[in-house]
């Protein structure tokens, strides 16, 4: 075979791969009908049809979503290797380097698991530990499930919303634990390592090598996320068909003044990512909870988690994690605020 008769065959598989997610996409609306309504001959407007059509619709929609964007981010990855990430940072002014980090942090591949070994690495670099705690928490909130989902469920509007609160949390906690120079509560042995230039070199990566990694993102990511996706949305679709609007309005709407410090504290201790909590968040809302206390619990729960703080424990002394965690929830507290106050 030529190589001018291989080419077509290189485009004709993507674009009918393109083509039929549109259509798909497209028609999740009369798909979902006419499963519930249609073939199961359920009653529109029955608490279970409701919650059934509910969960018919989304979980096609945001998986064909997360797979499209988290291909788009995986790419995009490969121009920000962890070694690239902290070369980028050092000897950045501190609001400057903040902000950079944050951004970073978006786009650079993080779990819990890998809190520390990214953090030895930037105080090995001699990045401010500041500047190392805006990336931490940008990281693991503002990701591309959180965007995807939020954009999916609730519109391009409160996903911009979402990322621009978080970056706005990851800088300002930041800037203010590096104002207040308490490197002494990281433990001596961090500041001990001896680190020297790195050996290895970034070779020229083919475009193609990039789309690559694309698919194996989507293989890694979606492959691990799914089953909160599904889950979350269940729950979401029992909020969405079973819950009296006027209860969850009781309890996370506006006029409880409360909410919010409450939505945090109870956002704390509880361990999930963005795939399992806005499909849920998305049902409190349709049920009468406020934007702004169903945002600040969405970030208290992927933000601010016990398995990322047992992690660090391992590197910071517990005045640090406490003042890093009473920092960061009192930024969302203050976005909740402001949102219920706005919205």
């Amino acid at each position: 075979m030529t190589r001018s008769s291989r080419f077509p065959i290189r485009l004709i598989i993507p674009g009918a791969l393109t083509a039929a997610w549109v259509g798909l996409f497209a028609n999740l609306g009369r798909l979902a009908d006419f499963l519930t309504f249609d073939l199961l001959n359920l009653r529109p407007g029955a608490r279970f049809a409701e919650a059934l059509r509910f969960f018919i619709f989304e979980v096609p929609k945001v998986l064909l979503l997360l797979v499209l964007i988290v291909f788009a981010v995986g790419i995009v990855r490969t121009y920000f290797a962890p070694e690239r990430t902290r070369r980028l940072l050092e000897g950045r002014s501190l609001l400057l380097g903040n902000g950079m980090a944050a951004a970073l942090g978006i786009v650079t591949p993080f779990c819990s698991c890998s809190a520390v070994p990214l953090f030895l690495g930037f105080v090995e670099a001699g990045i401010p530990l500041g500047v190392t705690f805006s990336f931490l928490i940008a990281a693991p909130m503002i990701n591309e499930v959180a965007v995807v989902l939020l954009f999916s469920l609730f519109g391009w509007k409160t996903a911009l919303v979402y990322v621009t609160t978080g970056l706005f949390i990851a800088v300002t906690a930041g800037w203010i634990i590096g104002r207040l120079k308490i490197e002494r509560w990281v433990e001596p042995w961090v500041y001990e390592m001896k680190g020297g230039p790195s050996s290895l070199e970034e070779g020229k990566i083919l475009f193609s090598d990039r789309v690559g990694a694309g698919r194996i993102a989507v293989k890694e990511i979606v492959g691990k996320v799914w089953p909160y996706v599904v889950g979350g949305i269940a729950v979401g679709a029992a909020v969405h068909g079973y819950v009296p609007e006027n209860f969850m309005a009781s309890i996370m709407g506006k006029s409880a003044w409360w909410s919010v410090p409450v939505s945090v504290l109870i956002g704390v201790p509880l361990y999930s990512n963005a795939a399992g909590i806005i499909p849920i968040v998305q049902a409190l809302l349709e049920k009468g909870a406020s934007l702004g206390t169903a945002l600040a619990f969405m970030m208290s729960v992927i933000g601010l988690s016990l398995p990322e703080a047992v992690i660090l424990r391992k590197v910071l002394k517990i005045p640090l994690l406490v003042v890093f965690f009473g920092i960061v929830a009192t930024g969302i507290m203050i976005v909740g605020f402001v949102f219920n106050f706005i919205f």
